[in-house]
């Protein structure tokens, strides 16, 4: 230990999980007024608050005037044990106002942290509501990133925050907004915060209450995918369901785009390939599942668009939200929503998965290779936007789909192990390991994943975590090398 604390410092990583453990408790106390209206007994969500609040604050006290730069390692360092810290001081509600253990009460946090939807919940409308709106707002402040929360205010810290931004954010497509990293976490987060409202208030205008309209829409802009309902949004309006798709789109897309929009930058949002692949993608998709349905269903025309669009958008964006149980459906358009989960969102949204604009580096640099082998001595640059795609982006992309395949096999073969049947193993950790929630089998829509053993659901709380912070931020701490100089 003394050899590590030589190299690497933990004042900084103390002092940044104290200040987000106090942030998290600030949004924990979010849920006292619904349950002060809903009649509700106050003790859990309290108790939980002054915990977590003060576990924070002495965290953050001793080196509250720091004033030290963050190296790269400890970036790593500090946005992993941040979810987990944060994942595990999240729990405390569950545990103290809900009779489950403490693995469910940490499997159900981690699951909303990191906006994957998975719930070992079964008859949500005996969950009292503060337990609720406390589960919606972990996957809001998952969904923008609790570390770039953080990067928002990090100046009254004294601490630089490039490294907390590249280990947060590892894709191949990092878009800033300014030259400073803390201006574009302010901008982000507005944009987050603007279309967290707009979502709200066209939900209001539905057939949703208050309270659903406000949980609603902090797991529709984030992708997480947690209802307030047993039957999901199956319980709402074809108009609620239209504006929860509209939403996950937008929460899908890359947040520098929609600021681009905003700004009326259209030049950039016109050369942003990435996006116009995306919005493709749900349309293509949308018109293949609608066919099937109107071939395999008695579905009517309106239903068939409109359970078409919504899984198209609800897959793609890895939210989760499910209407009906797609599991009931043909085996080619399960295939086809199972091709949309390896996919992913955009670079640079809330979704998860492995994300279009990797999918479309490989599959772009396979052609090229393709042309290489006829034209050997021809020199073939791989482009994207209108720009040159240097080498080692390429080999990051590589390196990450190898390394995602190989994980995820690693792990179905130990849910295999542990007695799960072929469809059950792989449903389990694409969902879990992509974000997504609902998976295949026995943890489709109309499942969840409280039958599952405790050493299985850590497993899968392991592989949310990985998913969430894109392998490698996570992966990197359990190299001998990460520990050296």
């Amino acid at each position: 230990m003394a050899l590590i604390n030589k190299k690497i410092s933990f004042r900084p990583i103390i002092t940044v999980i104290g200040f987000l453990l106090m942030m998290e408790a600030v949004f924990m106390a979010g849920g006292i007024p619904f349950a002060i209206y809903y009649g509700e007994d106050l003790w859990a969500l309290i108790m939980s608050l002054f915990i977590t609040f003060f576990t924070g604050f002495f965290c953050w006290l001793p080196h509250r005037r720091l004033n030290e730069d963050i190296s790269r390692r400890e970036g790593f360092l500090i946005v992993t044990l941040s979810w987990v810290v944060v994942s595990f001081f999240g729990m405390l509600p569950y545990l103290f106002a809900l009779d489950i253990s403490v693995t469910d009460a940490f499997f159900e946090s981690i699951s909303g942290f990191t906006t994957t939807g998975a719930s070992i919940l079964t008859r949500l409308e005996s969950v009292p509501k503060g337990i609720l709106f406390w589960r919606s707002m972990t996957q809001w402040m998952g969904g923008m990133g609790i570390i770039m929360l953080t990067l928002a205010i990090l100046p009254m810290l004294g601490i630089a925050g490039f490294q907390l931004f590249a280990a947060e954010f590892p894709g191949p497509n990092k878009s800033k907004l300014h030259p400073k990293i803390t201006v574009t976490a302010k901008r982000l987060w507005g944009v987050y915060l603007f279309f967290s409202f707009l979502c709200f208030a066209f939900l209001y205008m539905g057939d949703m209450n208050l309270f659903q309209a406000v949980c609603h829409s902090l797991t529709t802009i984030s992708t997480g995918g947690f209802s307030t309902e047993t039957a999901n949004i199956a319980a709402f309006s074809p108009y609620s369901q239209y504006v929860i798709t509209v939403f996950m789109i937008i929460g899908g897309t890359n947040f520098t785009i929609i600021y681009f929009l905003a700004k009326r930058m259209f030049k950039k949002v016109l050369d942003y390939h990435e996006f116009w692949i995306y919005l493709g993608i749900i349309a293509a998709a949308t018109l293949i599942i609608a066919l099937g349905l109107a071939y395999h269903s008695q579905t009517g025309t309106e239903e068939c668009f409109r359970q078409s669009f919504f899984y198209a958008t609800s897959m793609l964006t890895t939210t989760g939200f499910v209407t009906v149980d797609y599991m009931t459906w043909h085996v080619y358009l399960i295939m086809a929503l199972f091709c949309l989960m390896l996919i992913g969102g955009m670079a640079g949204s809330t979704s998860g998965g492995i994300k279009v604009i990797r999918q479309c580096l490989l599959i772009k640099n396979s052609y090229l290779e393709l042309k290489r082998l006829i034209h050997p001595n021809a020199v073939v640059p791989l482009t994207f936007s209108k720009k040159i795609i240097e080498n080692n982006v390429l080999y990051k992309v590589m390196a990450f789909f190898i390394l995602y395949t190989i994980v995820s096999f690693f792990f179905i073969l130990i849910l295999s192990f542990m007695g799960l049947d072929f469809q059950n193993s792989i449903g389990t950790v694409i969902a879990t390991i992509g974000n997504i929630g609902p998976g295949l089998g026995n943890f489709d829509p109309a499942g969840n994943f409280s039958a599952l053993p405790d050493f299985g659901k850590w497993l899968l709380a392991f592989l949310m975590l990985l998913g969430r912070l894109e392998l490698f931020t996570v992966l990197v701490l359990f190299t001998p090398k990460f520990w050296k100089s």
